[in-house]
């Protein structure tokens, strides 16, 4: 069975901004609840080919996973996949322009769970989705609330 996830969610801060932030992977452990820790395998910065470490805790069980950056176009488009893990998934986010000044981010997952995770796929989907509703709602929080805005000390510059 394939586990396919699609969540989005309008965030009220430039496409731009909300693509960097998202894509940066260190910033997973900021937004995504169930992300332990991250370390880069190769050389920064980011770029297709970029290998990124994961150790994660999800339904119970603490899962340790290597993405490889298939795709990437910043503030439109970012895919990665796994290159070792429980079992192969692929991350792809997306940005566009919400027509108020923000932005639309949809991020999905996709993956063929095998043994006995394939077994669990339909709990998995379940979790999954509800787990990328709150890791985008947290992100959605520290770009809305916690980073400065244009205009603000210390906004970043471009």
């Amino acid at each position: 069975m394939i586990v396919d996830v699609q969540t989005d969610i309008e965030i009220d801060r430039p496409r731009a901004e909300v693509a960097a932030y998202a894509s940066d992977p260190d910033n997973a452990t900021s937004w995504y609840k169930n992300i332990k820790a991250v370390e880069w395998k190769s050389p920064k910065p980011l770029a297709v080919g970029s290998r990124i470490a994961f150790v994660a805790r999800f339904l119970g069980r603490q899962l340790a996973y290597t993405y490889e950056v298939k795709e990437y176009s910043p503030g439109e488009r970012f895919v990665q996949s796994t290159a070792d893990g429980p079992f192969p998934m692929e991350t792809t986010y997306t940005w566009e322009d919400n027509g108020a000044g923000g932005a639309r981010m949809t991020l999905r997952n996709r993956g063929r769970p095998s043994g006995f995770s394939g077994v669990l796929a339909p709990m998995m989907t379940s979790a999954m989705r509800r787990a990328n509703r709150q890791d985008l709602g947290r992100l959605k929080a520290i770009l809305e609330t916690t980073l400065p805005r244009p205009g603000e000390r210390n906004y970043p510059q471009a």
